[in-house]
């Protein structure tokens, strides 16, 4: 599902510094906002600091509660099986911000 630069709609993200790199579990009702916001640096924290920007994975849920649920329990995997969830739809690690509208990373 592909999410509109205005649409709010809940969600919980995956992003990464590279292929196989350093993940980052979120969650937000603007996807395309927050990403922005990881990019730019507003978003201060673990990933500003380890340059985690590339959108590796999302799933859209029908509430917050449900996006906020799928967050803690995927913030408790272990690391390969986040890895076996991004490479499932992703299986290159490519940055799924350029199917919201997004210009890809220089």
């Amino acid at each position: 599902m592909l999410i509109g630069m205005r649409d709010r709609q809940p969600c919980v993200y995956m992003l990464a510094n590279g292929y196989n790199g350093a993940l980052y579990t979120g969650v937000t009702s603007n996807l395309v906002g927050r990403i922005i916001q990881h990019r730019d640096g507003s978003f201060e924290g673990f990933t500003s600091r380890y340059g985690i920007v590339i959108l590796v994975w999302f799933e859209v849920t029908d509430t917050m509660a449900d996006a906020i649920a799928s967050e803690k329990r995927i913030k408790a995997w272990r690391r390969d099986w986040k890895k076996n969830l991004v490479e499932r739809d992703n299986p290159h690690w490519d940055d799924l911000a350029v199917s919201l509208g997004l210009p890809p990373l220089r």
